[in-house]
């Protein structure tokens, strides 16, 4: 009976999860369809004669792309963009996740900045790039500050929500308790916001590229953003798709590296981001 058990368990942990062979067959479909879409657009194009200044084929695009990785000219611009990316989102998060705690725990916080945070927000950041670049440089600080200031929205808005939505019974368990303010804090509100947060810095990840990408259009020395330019200014389409599909994918990447972590630190809540 022992022997069976042991080989019946054996066999379980040798088998592959079956949500690890659903992953692989969804990844495979999404390949298929998008290998699928490129030959379309490719025949598509050749086949009505498009001008490769007007639209070029999928293939030459995928030739401009291996070129500026294999050369290296794309990588050590991402490089910078990436930087940019990282540390403005770092710190427009973490300001706007502590900016976020301080209104809701002093209400009066709330009704004298938040008007300015929102007017801030309003603020298109292409109209204050070039005020950064004023006053921070040509180099990456001014890009950096940029991504901040377009990140501390998304968290801050998500980590007030979240702080918010504690159910009442909570609340008069920890004070009929004699719970302090900063143990309702910590063991009550902060664990129903974090759903809530990561659903800002998923937000804020996809806005942080944004926000890097249009500081180095109004003033930059490197980066991918100054790359989109050159091989615009040139009319170098395929280039500047290349460099297009390169930001889109670090985009995703980093979007999924957010969910792979939000799905780890909120497994017990049925609100993280799918």
């Amino acid at each position: 009976m022992a022997d069976i058990t042991t080989t019946s368990t054996q066999a379980t942990e040798a088998a592959p999860p079956s949500h690890w062979r659903a992953g692989v067959w969804r990844a495979l479909e999404r390949l298929l369809s998008f290998a699928i879409l490129m030959l379309i657009i490719e025949g598509g194009l050749r086949a009505f004669e498009v001008p490769p200044y007007v639209f070029p084929v999928p293939s030459d695009i995928a030739v401009a792309l291996y070129n500026g990785i294999a050369s290296g000219l794309y990588l050590n611009a991402l490089s910078v963009t990436l930087t940019e990316i990282l540390s403005g989102f770092a710190i427009g998060s973490i300001c706007g996740i502590l900016l976020g705690i301080a209104m809701v725990q002093i209400p009066v916080l709330d009704r004298i900045v938040y008007p300015y945070v929102v007017a801030l927000q309003t603020v298109p950041k292409v109209a204050i790039a070039p005020l950064m670049i004023v006053w921070f440089g040509f180099g990456i600080s001014s890009k950096i500050v940029i991504v901040a200031l377009t990140c501390v929205f998304p968290s801050l808005v998500n980590t007030i929500a979240g702080l918010r939505a504690v159910d009442s019974d909570r609340i008069a368990l920890i004070t009929a308790m004699c719970g302090s303010r900063a143990q309702l804090l910590r063991y009550v509100q902060l664990p129903n916001a974090l759903p809530y947060i990561m659903a800002g810095l998923n937000t804020g990840i996809v806005l942080a590229v944004i926000g890097a990408i249009v500081g180095e259009f109004v003033g930059a020395k490197t980066g991918v953003g100054v790359l989109i330019l050159q091989a615009n200014f040139g009319l170098d389409l395929a280039s500047m798709f290349a460099v297009l599909v390169l930001l889109a994918v670090t985009g995703v990447i980093l979007s999924f590296i957010l969910r792979q972590i939000e799905l780890k630190l909120c497994f017990w809540s049925g609100k993280a981001t799918k």
